[in-house]
């Protein structure tokens, strides 16, 4: 189980589908076309009749070479959304953001899930999770999405090993492995074949009770292996490599349009499942 305030997610069941909401004028695939309270608001409203389970809200950009804003700046711009969201929508938001600040600021405006992407367990958001009883998403992101890294002893066994990590300090923070969600980092750090291989062998980074996320939406590996160059004509892409996770164990996925990649997850899920998502 899955668990984030008012929201419980039981893990194995179906897939869950994350939409993508970029308030930011900036990010790789659509910024721009939601960074006002109006359009993020009609959009989630979207998302969410489409059937997505979390609304994933992001007010700083993690694509190659964005400006990153300070703390204070991402308050400033995610604050008057936030509030709107969590009042109108039926479903968990979630906030995407590595700022201890801006965690506690979104979960009194109301957020479910914290997803950080900054490649490292914060036992401070930790313990702002485990007060609000929050979910906390930890992602593996050895040096962001403009660089790669070397792994000696091979992609898998690097993030695995990390997620291990990740376990046992949120087990000395308190922090409950079923608020716990843990993310391969997909197009972080690393190179077009390491990305290939995560999806290959998924089966070892899924842990019995923890939830597992796959983030590959859009993203420059899919173009690559699709030979799609334009962003946003990448969902079909999207939806092969995260089938390819869904059969290795994971329980979410985090998406840009939900409509596609919930028609995937359904199929995916009667394959590996045995059952519909819905």
């Amino acid at each position: 189980m899955f668990r984030a305030r008012d929201f419980e997610f039981p893990l194995g069941q179906r897939t869950y589908i994350m939409g993508v909401l970029n308030y930011t004028p900036d990010s790789f695939s659509d910024g721009g076309l939601y960074n006002t309270p109006e359009a993020a608001l009609k959009h989630a409203l979207l998302m969410q009749e489409q059937g997505a389970d979390i609304i994933d809200v992001g007010a700083n950009s993690t694509r190659p070479d964005a400006v990153i804003l300070s703390a204070e700046g991402e308050r400033e711009r995610i604050a008057p959304v936030l509030e709107t969201l969590c009042r109108s929508l039926d479903v968990a938001v979630s906030a995407d953001t590595f700022y201890p600040s801006c965690a506690k600021a979104a979960l009194e405006a109301g957020v479910s899930i914290i997803n950080d992407v900054s490649g490292v367990f914060n036992p401070e958001i930790a313990a702002l999770c485990k007060e609000y009883g929050a979910g906390y998403i930890v992602m593996h992101n050895p040096c962001g999405s403009a660089q790669t890294a070397e792994y000696p002893g091979g992609v898998v066994n690097a993030v695995r090993s990390f997620f291990l990590d990740s376990l046992t300090l949120a087990a000395q923070s308190g922090l409950d492995k079923s608020h716990l969600c843990l993310d391969m980092g997909l197009g972080f750090g690393k190179k077009y074949e390491d990305n290939l291989e995560l999806f290959r062998e998924t089966q070892w980074l899924k842990f019995k009770g923890v939830a597992l996320l796959a983030a590959g939406s859009r993203k420059r590996f899919v173009g690559r292996a699709s030979g799609v160059e334009d962003s946003t004509q990448r969902d079909y892409g999207t939806v092969a490599a995260h089938t390819a996770a869904i059969a290795g164990g994971a329980d979410i996925i985090r998406v840009h349009n939900v409509s596609v990649a919930l028609q995937g997850a359904r199929v995916a899920d009667a394959i590996y499942r045995g059952k519909t998502n819905g």
